[in-house]
């Protein structure tokens, strides 16, 4: 059984604008989307716009090309959840420190502590944060 509600983080998100990066994993959590809807943290719009600037810069990606992914990425039921500075730059921080992880992957664990949502990714070191911390994994026992 799926979740109606879960943290998509950008690992996932992001498989879906590169053919060669997507797996049965991210697909079914996009399907998922038909029916559920995903939450994600407020540095969200900032990764998803920097990986794809950084993809049209490599040529790895046409202006068209980002054109299609950002309308089919607003056209899903993904929900930004704000967050104010001083949690990202006190709670968060202390998260990413305890974690060793990136203060933008401990953004994902975050909201899935606090929300109670399982947690879809594909980055190996946030599986391992989430695991350590009790996080319910999207699509895992």
């Amino acid at each position: 059984m799926t979740p109606e509600r879960f943290v998509v983080d950008n690992s996932v998100v992001m498989a879906w604008c590169f053919e060669d990066e997507t797996s049965a994993y991210t697909d079914t959590v996009l399907e998922c989307l038909e029916h559920g809807e995903a939450v994600v943290p407020a540095i969200w719009p900032l990764e998803v716009g920097n990986v794809l600037l950084v993809a049209e810069r490599k040529g790895r990606l046409g202006k068209a090309e980002v054109v299609r992914f950002l309308e089919l990425i607003s056209s899903l039921p993904l929900a930004v959840e704000q967050e104010s500075p001083e949690r990202m730059l006190t709670t968060i921080l202390a998260l990413a420190r305890d974690l060793r992880l990136s203060t933008y992957d401990a953004s994902y664990l975050d909201l899935a502590m606090r929300s109670g949502l399982p947690l879809a990714t594909q980055d190996k070191s946030l599986i391992k944060a989430a695991k350590k911390c009790d996080v319910m994994l999207f699509g895992k026992k």
